[in-house]
């Protein structure tokens, strides 16, 4: 599936769309370069789940969580991770098969440690159709 945004309020609303949709157990793979969308996306999918403090990208400490809305939600950034390992350190498994949803930013950087069952969503710039124009794909395959 592919959704075209035209603008930083068209990724907030797909991804308010997905939380409204997002299931406990749900496992969102979140890719795309630096300046994409990933953090505009993920503070629509947040307010999709009923979230209303702010949410920024958990760069420096890898995961943040957010226990206000309807379900759990894990917000993890793997950018800086240099080991798979360091995700055991964490308690990664108990996110995962935990009774929230996780979006992991990055996730390609883990994936073998990613369950089967997940969701991806891969944000992608096209200039040719304009600076703010993103390209939202979404399958189940890193």
């Amino acid at each position: 599936m592919i959704f075209e945004s035209n603008g930083s309020e068209d990724t907030f609303a797909f991804g308010k769309r997905m939380g409204e949709e997002a299931k406990a157990g749900d496992v969102i793979c979140l890719l795309g370069d630096l300046g994409v969308g990933k953090t505009v996306f993920t503070q629509g999918f947040a307010k999709g789940l009923g979230i209303t403090e702010p949410v920024n990208s958990p760069t420096f400490t890898i995961i943040q969580e957010y226990e206000e809305g309807r379900i759990p939600f894990y917000h993890f950034d793997v950018y800086r991770i240099s080991d798979v390992e360091e995700m055991d350190e964490i308690g990664f498994e108990d996110y995962i098969y935990g009774d929230g949803v996780c979006l992991i930013e990055w996730a390609n950087l883990i994936k073998e440690i990613l369950p089967d069952n997940m969701k991806v969503i891969t944000i992608e710039k096209e200039l040719e159709k304009g600076f703010d124009y993103r390209k939202i794909t979404i399958s189940d395959q890193l």
